[in-house]
């Protein structure tokens, strides 16, 4: 019985990570650029973060909890310049727009999405990233 209640919380919480998409996308400054993104699965999103690496301390590209995106989680270099691509999410499409771009907004992009299942008994949640590399560059420089 006490090795049941050893992996009993196993049971009921299972987290599993699923990554490694990775893209480059160029775009010259004042281009709106779309970040691609895909939940994996029919599952409910829990959470979207699209983060920075390097600013993700001092706030997100864009943050989505408990069925509501939150703006005053948005880092100041890209407040008011990131949309959702598709406001309902269809078909898992978790995409958001970057408005305007400019030579500063030149880096790592990670989407991490965690989906869960609560169907039944057991709740599990599943973790998928994906990595976009964006370059913003004007054409006329060589």
């Amino acid at each position: 019985m006490a090795l049941f209640a050893l992996f009993l919380p196993l049971l009921i919480f299972s987290l599993t990570s699923a990554s490694k998409d990775q893209r480059e996308i160029n775009v010259t400054p004042g281009d709106d650029v779309t970040l691609p993104c895909q939940s994996p699965n029919d599952k409910a999103i829990t959470l979207l973060e699209w983060s920075r690496p390097e600013l993700k301390e001092d706030g997100y590209v864009f943050f989505y909890r408990n069925d509501r995106s939150y703006e005053s989680y948005q880092h100041t270099t890209v407040l008011g310049r990131v949309q959702l691509r598709d406001a309902s999410m269809k078909d898992g499409d978790l995409s958001v727009i970057l408005q305007k771009v400019n030579i500063n907004d030149t880096g790592k992009y990670e989407c991490r999405i965690i989906n869960s299942n609560t169907e039944g008994r057991e709740r599990d949640y599943t973790e998928t990233k994906h990595v976009i590399h964006l370059n913003v560059t004007d054409p006329g420089e060589t």
